[in-house]
């Protein structure tokens, strides 16, 4: 499966960006797919992750109650709405997929990723 992510740039904190990560070749709903986000200078980290058939959604602590994954089936799509945006979720973000189906943090068990958004957050 291709993955291809859109929707970042500049916002000021407080403000709010939905990201787009569209999928190719294979439905997307038969994945779990996660977002993933590396700030400058550092590693690359879990932001959040659907299952499959969009049963379980889980979130890094850090995003929880401001990000909301969600999956548009009609669309092979994923989404990842940011709001209340801090200057520390600055980063690039990536989506990614695994045909396992698992909802866990673990980069390298996810087998497929889109080519990153930058999201730019001022303050």
């Amino acid at each position: 499966v291709q993955l291809q992510a859109s929707g970042g740039g500049l916002v000021q904190a407080g403000g709010s960006l939905r990201l787009s990560c569209a999928a190719s070749g294979r439905t997307f709903s038969n994945y779990a797919r996660g977002w993933f986000r590396q700030a400058p200078g550092k590693e690359r980290e879990f932001v959040a992750v659907i299952s499959r058939g969009d049963i379980g959604i889980f979130y890094a602590d850090s995003v929880k109650g401001r990000f909301t994954i969600s999956g548009d089936n009609a669309r092979n799509t994923v989404y990842l709405q940011m709001n209340s945006l801090k200057p520390e979720d600055t980063a690039v973000y990536y989506c990614a997929a695994n045909g396992a189906g698992y909802v866990g943090s673990r980069q390298n068990r996810y087998d497929y990723w889109g080519q990153g958004t930058l999201v730019t957050v001022s303050s």
